[in-house]
Formats: structure tokens, sequence, C-alpha cells
């Protein structure tokens, strides 16, 4: 069983560093999570480590941590450099899941310059497109990255939910993806020759960084415009767009978040599940937590367990209907498996942490009505026919 703490934990004398856990007894961390983040705190030139309550094992690294170091670490930020969460409105004068599931389109087909010139969401697009790296542009990618449209269900806060723009009822595109080839080519010329040891040059790993965060977020909003146009809905700007894999070079400390959103003083869009809500907060997190709040709900079982299980509870076609009555487009069938919403913490009590360590307050609570996976267009649940004789079947 997990400890759970949130307060700093002295480590042995031989580092100075910290770890503290933002979770509360209630909330289910494991120990092989709070194991990385001890041989993280371990490293040369490592500060502090500040984990979030959707703490989960990674490969190497804890996800769902922000570490601060005088050293510069690639591996502590992974492959996926830029990953985040952007929150599109969009305006809709019906939302019919099924009818609207059917329209979303082919996000593993990549935009081409040549091939797409007339594609009207090259409208987004204001500049080079960063480091030039065109492969994989306009697409979601795999893992527990999406696109969803979902609604907002319940406003927690109105003043901040005004500065936003947002009501209850309204409509918003959330779109959770990368910087897909570019990270991963980054962190490979890197640990090709330097393993998971330190970049000797900062600076240079650092410009390549940049373009990987830079495109990350202009993917997002390719992502973005071409939903909305398919759903014959205008682009709009993001309200939010917090990138969650980055290093950020804070008085003249390198914080490494992985899994872990900027939390000082900016909005963040916290993901739940294809099956359940998500939060949008502000986020007001300081030093002790290093100015980080968490990104999602977490998983709470590895891939392999999430598929075993899965497999021996439901069906496939019971996980393209959600609890909620939303639907999941998802063509690979292992996927839908491997990132069912009961493979995830619950996302009420990670909010309730951040609130109770006063890193953020809930802004609005969003339900998803179509969740976006892989292409999978053939197998969208029909409408019920009642609602096809009355009318209701167009959106």
């Amino acid at each position: 069983m997990s400890q759970h703490h949130s307060r700093r934990e002295p480590l042995p004398r031989s580092t100075p560093a910290s770890v503290t856990v933002f979770a509360s007894p209630a909330s289910w961390v494991e120990s092989d999570a709070l194991a990385q983040c001890q041989q993280v705190a371990a490293l040369e030139g490592m500060i502090h480590v500040a984990a979030m309550p959707d703490l989960h094992p990674g490969k190497g690294a804890p996800i769902g941590a922000a570490m601060a170091s005088t050293v510069l670490y690639p591996f502590l930020v992974g492959s996926d450099i830029g990953c985040g969460i952007a929150v599109f409105p969009v305006r809709l004068k019906r939302a019919v899941p099924e009818r609207l599931a059917a329209r979303f389109p082919d996000l593993d087909r990549a935009l081409d310059p040549a091939l797409d010139a007339d594609d009207p969401a090259w409208a987004v697009v204001s500049d080079d497109i960063p480091a030039g790296h065109l492969e994989g542009l306009g697409t979601v990618g795999r893992g527990n990255h999406f696109v969803e449209l979902a609604r907002v269900r319940t406003v927690l806060d109105p003043g901040h939910a005004r500065r936003l723009g947002l009501d209850a009822g309204d409509l918003v595109l959330i779109v959770h993806s990368g910087s897909r080839g570019l990270g991963e080519r980054i962190l490979r010329e890197h640990t090709a020759a330097h393993g998971a040891g330190p970049a000797p040059d900062p600076e240079a790993y650092l410009a390549a960084h940049d373009d990987a965060v830079r495109w990350g977020s202009l993917n997002r909003r390719l992502m973005a415009a071409r939903v909305a146009h398919a759903l014959g809905a205008e682009p709009t700007a993001p309200i939010v767009d917090q990138c969650h894999n980055l290093v950020e070079v804070r008085d003249g400390v390198y914080l490494h978040r992985k899994g872990a959103a900027p939390g000082d003083g900016r909005d963040v869009l916290i993901a739940g599940t294809r099956g359940t809500a998500s939060y949008l907060v502000a986020a007001h997190a300081g030093p002790d937590a290093n100015h980080s709040v968490a990104h999602g709900a977490g998983r709470k079982m590895s891939r392999a367990d999430a598929l075993r299980r899965g497999r021996a509870k439901h069906t496939v076609e019971e996980l393209r209907r959600t609890s909620v009555g939303s639907v999941v487009v998802c063509g690979d069938r292992q996927l839908l498996f491997e990132e069912a919403p009961t493979a995830y913490k619950r996302i009420e009590q990670v909010i309730s942490d951040l609130v109770d360590h006063d890193l953020a307050t809930p802004v609005a609570a969003t339900t998803p009505l179509v969740t976006y996976k892989t292409p999978d267009l053939g197998s969208v649940p029909r409408p019920d026919r009642r609602d096809q004789r009355r009318g209701r079947g167009r959106p």
C-alpha cells in the first residue's frame, strides 16, 4: 500500500533535495511512483520534487511531478515535449453526439501543405512551422491523447468563468496532444549520446525544446480548426492552452514538468476520462508545489492491467458508449480498453486534493459528448430510431 503525504520529506543526508506529495489519505498513490520521486530527488543538482495527486509511475521518471534542479535532465521531460491541453469555445446549433461523432475528420492523417493547400484549417497558421517539422502535423497521436467535444456542465466560480467567457451549457473543444515525432527525435538524439545524463549544452537543448513546445501548441490549434470546420462551426482561439511536458527556467533553476501543468496564476484544464467530467481551474500554486498543478486524473492501472481487466468485464461496444451518454470514436480496440475510465483515478479526488492544498480554484466542470481517439467512422453508434422519427437526429 502506498504512503500519502502533504509535507516535505527530508532525504538522506547525502542529498539536500526534498519531496512533497500533494495527495490526501483518500488518494491512492502507487509506491512505485513514490520510489521514482525519491530516485529523482537523489539526482545531482536536484532541489525539490513536487508530486501532484495524479502521480503515477512513468518510464524512468514519475508522471504528475514538477522537479526543480540546477542541472537540466532531458529524460525528466520525456519524449512528448510540448504535450498539453487546450480549450476552444465552439458554437453549434444542435449537439447530438452520434451525428457529430460521424463528422469528425481523420486525425490520423497529417495535413500536407502540397495536397491540402486549400484546407481552411491552415488559416490558424500565421508563422513558419516550428523546426520545419511537417511529419504528423494536425494529428492527435495515441496513448492518452484525444480531441473531445464537451459541454460546460456546471459553473463553479462565476467570476473566473465570466473572465473566460464561459456559461453553463456552452460547448468547447478540448484538445490533448503534443509534439508527435519532433519531441521524440530531440530526446532520442540526446539519449543516444548521453543516456539519462544531463544536457551538456542546456541552451542547445532548450532551443530545440522550445521549437517542440511551439509545435505542440500549433498542432492543437490545427486540430481544433479541422474539427470545427468538419462540424460546421467557425474555429476560435483557445481560452486555455497549457503545456504539461516542458522545462521552464525559473529564478535560475531548471523546473522540469512531466505531466504537471504550470500553476502560477494560469487557467488549466485538468482532464478526467472519456466517461467522466473534466475540470477547468484557476491555478495559484506556490513554491512548495514548484508552481505547478495536476494535469489529469492519472492512471491507476497499467495499460496491460487495464487491457486484461477490461476484456474480462466489458465488450468493445460497451466502451464506445459511456455512462454519461457520450460517444467514443476509436478504431483501435486495444486502446479502447487501455484508456477505459476505470483505468484512471477519480478526477473529483484529484481536484479535491488541489483545493485542500490551496493550489487551484475550480472554475467549471465539463461533460464529454464525443471523445475522439482514432478514426472509426463505421462503428459510431446509431441514434435511437425514436429520435429519428421525431426529427432529433440532426445536429
